[in-house]
């Protein structure tokens, strides 16, 4: 566990989980969530597996951004794309499967890009959370 937890998030779900209503505690997230048409279900609002994706590629761009500057590498253009894909696990469950597509512009080596995407994924806690149990493929792309 985290030495000092700075904030919590809290976030609750009502109605029938994957097609039911999900709301922050300060009301800021309120919003339906449903099956997507491509796991059998209604689609036509949110669902867990995007509300994941935007809060990972909004947390790995924060660490992007932040640990580039410590190790000097100089991002003036960038943007992080989470795909988070969900399939059976073959035991009866499921997992996750995610990409990160990471786009740096500005003039960053390629190598200087891979380093900072690198310290990046040591830093996010969404990185740190899904090390050793999601698979996490990190897509580098330079403009």
């Amino acid at each position: 566990m985290a030495e000092s937890i700075a904030y919590t998030a809290v976030a609750t779900s009502t109605g029938d989980g994957r097609n039911g209503h999900v709301r922050s505690s300060d009301g800021i997230l309120d919003a339906d969530v449903r099956t997507p048409k491509e796991m059998g279900g209604a689609g036509g609002a949110t669902n867990p597996e995007q509300l994941f994706a935007a809060g990972y590629a909004a947390c790995f761009h924060s660490a992007l951004k932040a640990s580039s500057k410590v190790h000097g590498v100089t991002i003036t253009d960038s943007a992080v794309t989470a795909e988070v894909g969900i399939g059976s696990n073959g035991k009866g469950g499921f997992e996750l499967a995610i990409t990160l597509h990471v786009e740096l512009g500005g003039g960053v080596s390629q190598e200087d890009a891979e380093k900072a995407v690198a310290v990046a994924h040591e830093v996010c806690p969404y990185s740190n959370a899904t090390r050793g149990n999601v698979e996490v493929t990190l897509e580098v792309e330079v403009a």
